[in-house]
């Protein structure tokens, strides 16, 4: 299982699955994470805690914790 903290800088993947709960969950998806969204990886910050990505066109910064529960193809 590959998850978004795994993808590289440039890639670009497409959402498998959003495992995120409750509010969390809710929040990803009123960004645009939502399955089969195309989503690009923009920078990464110091020890990969913090990334941003490019969702719907839309510059969004996620922390590892919640990217991870972000399953890609």
């Amino acid at each position: 299982m590959k998850v978004l903290t795994h993808a590289n800088i440039g890639e670009v993947v497409k959402v498998k699955k959003n495992d995120a709960q409750n509010l969390l969950k809710e929040r990803l998806l009123a960004l645009g994470v939502t399955n089969g969204a195309n989503i690009e990886v923009l920078r990464k910050g110091p020890k990969n805690n913090l990334t941003v990505f490019r969702i719907r066109g839309a510059m969004i910064a996620l922390r590892k914790e919640e990217s991870s529960l972000i399953e890609i193809m």
